[in-house]
């Protein structure tokens, strides 16, 4: 599979506005009509006589969803709908291997190609702003630099293989309770530094060809026809010449869907020809309310997109549960294994001193990859970790299985039994956590706390005072509360969903046939009233008399912990290894611009082969406007011997030191010093190191044209617009 980014500039810049000029020339009225709203659940109706296909939309963000109904969310009961299935999101955020986002992507471009699709409504990068959240399980983490840098290359990777990228949800949708109707109020710095990072660098480095609006308000305004973050932000200052498809059933009025954005309406439970964007939007033209330059400008962008990605000509044949998918499947989830704890070295297994293996919880036993709506994907086949454990162990070990608890409830004769099994047994190994299912990691729904459901918080008690050599298994897509038994359990190893090869992965880390290299993409928390969100009240979540307000501004995550001094139960970047790395020799040395390329000595000083991710945080040490103590800015996966001793080198620009000035309306680096620390975690820095930037150095936003169609000339009609302070004014702190 190929690894070239492709964005909608690959065609020359004459060549493809030339056609879609000339199609555009082509259309009727109603034949334009029909390419800004949905004809099914998930497609939109072509232009026969012009060779304009049906384009179609699936849902996936780790792996191709099965077929539906055309008219519900039934599912079609097809046999030809099997996919892989990688990895959760956040799982694969917890790898910190980018190359790994590139080969999923690459993974799930192809297979939507075998299915037919034109458009992967994924990745999703809203930042993790509280782990309640129902969909932290689908995202990346809750660092904006992480995100974009995993987010960059899974783009890449889909746009490789001739499907648009679709990434989701601008913006600010960090929580799904009241999803459908809470106005976010968010500080313009936060807004900037944040929550949007991500989505920029998937449009400016990634070339993405589709973002999908959010359903939640910003300041009053829907998010799929928001002024402000569509024509401004999105098509304005970042020059972003692909379109905007809505969320479904996330349109709310016409005259707002025409003017502020919006290209492609779906999913509004009405007959689709009622879409907002259907029949009132040709009434309204016909009528002169709208200018037919409005729907032009819509046509154009989805023309471009499909002429981008080749749905009007050849693309590649793409492939279905290849088995060189399955292999980028197993890669993920091992290298998405976070060790948390690992006292008195209880794993990795030794078979050799090993004769019988307990293994308990109903999580030994399911099969997670079918879960979550939007994100589910039919499989062919799912590796559970007990079968991973007894393909493993067998015959070496005699393995049993005790359920332990029930998704229903704990009754006591199967949480005696599973004590009783783990007494029995040299090695017991737990498998907890939650599952995809309402109010747990599913959409539409956040969780109410962050405890495990069932007793299972009493389960790993009771057989870790059994059996010493416990090991606690979490599969779950989001931080659980482990505060209760933490302490008793020797090792914990945190597994995410993960994906049909999942059971492979865990037995192979259990034993030790894969050192696990994998890193918390978000804070672990003792309690839930640690997350600043949660200490701040109702007013900042969930949220009151419809309105969320981010009061904690920038101090989300890793951020508020550091800064408060707050201990999280497992910082943020914090993962463990079979082996042990040293990190000496800090060097800064300079380039052209007057920025440092830092390198240090980075050497496995253990007995087995491990990768280890080295990470570089900034910290401004006085600065005009209050900062976090320290942000990441740089990191790297490193593969070393035993006894290997490699140079790293993090190379920093002027935006690794920028903070957004929201009263000077743009990014500034301040003139004076600055830490640089590098280690293992945000709570486990390594190296130290000084540096002084001479200069300050500022960087305007662009100026866009007020109440103009971002990339073309077309005015607004006066009484068409909606909330003109947010286009004109950016809130200061």
């Amino acid at each position: 599979m190929s690894s070239r980014p492709a964005s909608p500039a690959d065609d020359p810049e004459d060549r493809l506005e030339g056609r879609v000029e000339a199609l555009l020339g082509c259309l009727t009225l109603d034949e334009k009509i029909r390419m800004v709203h949905g004809n099914t659940k998930f497609s939109t109706l072509g232009v026969p006589r012009l060779k304009i296909p049906d384009r179609w939309l699936t849902d996936g963000p780790h792996g191709i969803r099965e077929e539906i109904s055309p008219d519900s969310w039934e599912p079609a009961g097809r046999s030809d709908d099997y996919a892989t299935a990688l990895p959760n999101s956040l799982g694969l955020a917890a790898t910190w291997n980018p190359a790994l986002a590139l080969a999923g992507g690459e993974v799930l471009g192809a297979e939507a190609r075998a299915r037919r699709k034109d458009i992967l409504l994924a990745p999703g990068v809203n930042i993790q702003r509280t782990p309640l959240c129902g969909r932290t399980f689908e995202y990346l983490g809750e660092d904006p630099f992480l995100a974009a840098r995993m987010a960059v290359n899974y783009v890449r990777g889909v746009q490789s293989q001739g499907v648009a990228a679709c990434v989701k949800h601008l913006a600010v949708n960090n929580q799904e309770i009241e999803r459908n109707t809470i106005d976010v109020e968010i500080d313009e710095r936060t807004l900037r530094e944040i929550y949007l990072p991500a989505f920029q660098a998937a449009v400016e480095e990634a070339g993405v060809w589709v973002v999908m609006g959010a359903y939640n308000k910003l300041r009053g305004q829907w998010c799929s026809h928001n002024d402000y973050l569509l024509n401004h932000v999105l098509k304005g200052e970042w020059k972003f010449r692909g379109m905007v498809v809505s969320d479904w059933n996330a349109v709310h009025d016409t005259d707002e869907a025409v003017y502020n954005g919006l290209d492609l309406e779906m999913g509004t439970e009405m007959p689709y020809e009622d879409y907002f964007l259907a029949s009132p939007f040709r009434a309204g033209i016909l009528t002169g309310r709208y200018p037919v330059e409005a729907l032009d400008e819509k046509v154009r962008r989805n023309l471009r997109v499909m002429i981008a990605t080749g749905c009007l000509d050849s693309r590649p044949p793409g492939a279905l549960a290849a088995p060189r998918h399955s292999a980028v499947a197993l890669r993920i989830a091992e290298e998405a294994i976070v060790l948390l704890k690992n006292e008195n070295e209880t794993i990795p297994i030794s078979l050799e001193g090993v004769r019988s293996i307990a293994v308990i919880g109903e999580n030994a036993i399911r099969c997670h990859s079918k879960g979550g709506f939007g994100a589910g994907v039919k499989v062919m086949h799912e590796v559970t970790g007990l079968e991973g454990i007894m393909h493993r162990a067998a015959p070496d070990a005699d393995v049993t299985y005790s359920v332990g608890y029930t998704a229903d409830d704990l009754r006591s004769d199967p949480l005696a039994r599973a004590v009783e099994a783990a007494r029995r047994a040299d090695v017991a190994i737990v498998f907890a956590g939650l599952r995809r299912a309402l109010n747990l990691d599913d959409e539409s729904t956040d969780r109410d706390d962050l405890s495990l459901p069932c007793g299972q918080d009493e389960l790993i008690r009771r057989v870790a005072e059994a059996n010493p050599r416990t090991v606690v298994v979490m599969v779950s897509g989001s931080p659980v509360e482990m505060n209760t038994w933490i302490d008793s359990a020797p090792a914990v190893l945190q597994a995410w969903y993960g994906g049909m090869e999942a059971g492979t992965a865990i037995a192979r880390v259990l034993f030790g046939d894969t050192v696990p290299s994998g890193k918390l993409p978000c804070t672990f928390p003792v309690r839930l009233q640690d997350i600043a969100a949660q200490a701040l009240g109702p007013s900042a979540y969930p949220g009151r008399d419809g309105k969320v307000t981010y009061a904690e501004g920038l101090m989300v995550g890793y951020r508020h912990f550091d800064t408060a001094g707050i201990e999280p139960l497992f910082a943020f970047g914090h993962g463990l290894s079979y082996t042990h790395f040293k990190y000496s020799d800090l060097e800064l040395k300079f380039g052209e611009g007057g920025f440092p390329d830092v390198s240090f000595e980075l050497e496995n000083t253990g007995k087995r082969a491990g990768a280890e991710v080295a990470q570089l945080y900034i910290q401004d040490i006085e600065s005009s406007l209050p900062r976090p103590v320290r942000e990441l800015k740089g990191f790297v996966k490193i593969l070393l011997e035993p006894g290997e001793r490699r140079r790293v080198h993090l190379p920093l620009d002027m935006k690794a030191f920028m903070f957004f000035h929201p009263e000077r309306r743009g990014w500034l680096a301040e003139q004076g010093d600055f830490r640089i620390l590098i280690g293992s975690s945000s709570r486990d820095l390594r190296l130290t190191a000084l540096f002084h930037l001479k200069v300050s150095k500022f960087e305007p936003l662009p100026v866009t044209p007020n109440g103009r169609f971002a990339g073309n000339s077309i005015p607004k009609r006066e009484a068409r617009r909606v909330n003109p302070e947010f286009e004109i004014s950016i809130a200061a702190e």
